[in-house]
């Protein structure tokens, strides 16, 4: 078998990056750049589609899987007797969440970053069942029209019907395209995933979760809150909205680094204010 596909660069500390959508790490650049004076930045790339695997077929996706793929990430570059800490952002979020509760040996701390697993809250097979109709649009009328409908569930507005004259990808216009690789074969299974609460509140203080300072009152702010009050980790919010990592890289990394690195006596709770996003039907994927 071989190794999961990631890039290392930087030296320090090992931090993990597991990111959203179907995992293709484009836009993460400007981030590896501002961290990677202080961390041997490893960015996983679960699907292989920055290594050379774009267009090839993809099967439907299964959040232990990709957390198992982490894991063994992490076994190869971590030396021997040291941790790692754990960027997830979106999926990705989920993914870290489920490395933590399965693999926590070798983690040093965790941030979940507005990870979609809605269905730990009270009101969570609605919200289920909402990334489930985007799905079916996606296959009834195709990326813009999902795209669409996805942007309006996220941000609590109410869906428009469909666009006249939206059509379907065809295989390999979808293979070829990593925003419908992410609706075709990981929404679904990964907004479906149940987190261990249980695990998770036994390693609570090696995990923060984390949400975009624009992004209050939205559904994945509402679900990081949950699940950090439910567990009691702490919650720290982060400069931006839900994509803040590649809109925002330097400051969205000037907090992280605050917030694996805490001051004494810091709060369980941190807000930060931070450039405005603006969230479009066009926004990058969960």
């Amino acid at each position: 078998m071989t190794e999961p596909h990631h890039d290392v660069r930087g030296s320090g500390p090992v931090l993990l990056i597991i990111p959203g959508g179907a995992g293709h790490p484009m836009g993460l650049g400007p981030l590896t750049d501002a961290l990677a004076d202080r961390f041997t930045v490893v960015t996983y790339d679960p699907l292989g589609l920055a290594h050379g695997r774009l267009g090839e077929p993809v099967e439907d996706q299964r959040v232990e899987e990709w957390s198992e793929g982490a894991h063994r990430v992490l076994e190869a570059v971590l030396p021997e007797g040291e941790s790692a800490y754990v960027l997830g952002t979106s999926s990705g979020g989920i993914v870290a969440l489920d490395l933590l509760a399965r693999r926590p040996e070798r983690l040093r701390h965790v941030v979940a970053h507005e990870p979609p697993c809605v269905g730990v809250l009270p009101d969570g097979l609605r919200h289920r069942a909402m990334f489930r109709a985007v799905y079916d649009t996606y296959r009834a009328a195709g990326l813009q029209a999902a795209a669409t409908r996805l942007n309006a569930a996220l941000t609590g507005q109410e869906p428009s019907p469909d666009p006249v004259g939206g059509h379907p990808l065809s295989r390999d216009e979808e293979l070829r395209n990593p925003m419908a690789l992410f609706l075709a074969h990981v929404l679904r299974q990964f907004t479906s995933y149940p987190p261990d609460l249980a695990a998770l509140t036994d390693s609570r203080s090696r995990l923060t979760l984390a949400a975009g300072s624009d992004s209050g009152g939205q559904l994945l702010y509402r679900t990081a809150e949950f699940l950090a009050n439910h567990t009691g980790s702490r919650f720290v919010e982060f400069p931006g909205g839900h994509v803040g990592v590649a809109q925002h890289p330097a400051a969205f990394a000037e907090r992280l680094v605050q917030t694996l690195t805490p001051l004494p006596g810091s709060s369980n709770r941190t807000r930060t204010s931070g450039p405005s996003v603006h969230r479009t039907a066009n926004s990058p994927a969960p």
